[in-house]
């Protein structure tokens, strides 16, 4: 699977905890968290990576980091402290843009 956010999340597939949402983005609890704070922001639309935006263009990017910053602000307000991050080339898992906010030591695996 290469998109597990159009494939499940999107589609309905896969229930997830809403974190917040507006037309265009969804932030939501990770599925199988890595960290005690572990949530996850993906544009609605398929947008293949931070460097490859496909035929989005840079204002839905805007617009999801906007909902990035709200939601690390939240994190951050909350448990003091968070992590931003995203992944690119074989690091990334899912082929479709996603940032994970986090906080606290990872989860035993």
């Amino acid at each position: 699977m290469d998109d597990f956010y159009c494939d499940e999340v999107l589609s309905g597939k896969t229930a997830v905890r809403v974190v917040a949402e507006t037309a265009d983005v969804l932030a939501f609890h990770h599925t199988q968290p890595h960290w005690p704070v572990h949530i996850v922001v993906v544009p609605k639309r398929h947008v293949p990576s931070l460097i490859d935006l496909g035929d989005a263009d840079e204002g839905l990017l805007g617009k999801l980091l906007v909902v990035v910053r709200e939601v690390a602000r939240d994190v951050t307000e909350r448990h003091g402290a968070a992590r931003v991050v995203t992944n690119l080339g074989a690091y990334q898992d899912s082929k479709h843009l996603h940032f994970h906010v986090n906080s606290g030591a990872p989860n035993p695996s």
